[in-house]
């Protein structure tokens, strides 16, 4: 099965590293010594700190797998390579909402670093690929859950 490439920004790479950094180095030697001391304890059969810190050993390792397989599949997208006359991945976006008169500036990010507290975009989502491919001054319509929005693209940057 082919492995599905994950675009990140060189911010998104560095904490994804930085994470499995700290598992590695503090959380995993963090439960090994959680389960020796439970393992000291006596009886293993009846010994819920045992179970749970092997569940949370279990956990763990799992995520890290995940952030492995992650930065194995990463490619790091070169901001000096992006044509800002439109809309794409690493773009920000600043729109006016004609439903509300509001404006608002978000950025298109991979799934991984969308986090929309922070104006980051997931590229998957409904408004992030109407606006795909899309130039300054375009009107966009974009169909979610509760109708549809129509958006004017104000401005592109990077």
């Amino acid at each position: 099965m082919a492995q599905e490439i994950i675009y990140l920004t060189a911010e998104g790479y560095k904490k994804i590293k930085d994470e499995l950094e700290h598992m590695r180095s503090v959380e995993r030697p963090a439960i090994s010594a959680a389960i020796a001391e439970a393992r000291d304890k006596g009886d293993l059969s009846e010994n819920a700190e045992y179970d749970a810190a092997r569940e949370a050993q279990g956990l763990l390792e799992m995520r890290i797998a995940k952030l492995e397989d992650t930065m194995a599949n990463a490619r790091v997208i070169d901001e000096s390579k992006i044509d800002k006359s439109k809309v794409q991945i690493l773009s920000k976006v600043t729109l006016l909402n004609h439903n509300n008169q509001k404006q608002m500036t978000y950025t298109i990010v991979a799934e991984h670093e969308a986090n929309l507290r922070e104006g980051k975009l997931a590229i998957g989502t409904p408004i992030a690929k109407a606006l795909l491919g899309r130039k300054k001054g375009d009107r966009v319509d974009v169909e979610v859950p509760a109708g549809t929005i129509h958006f004017e693209i104000l401005d592109i940057s990077i």
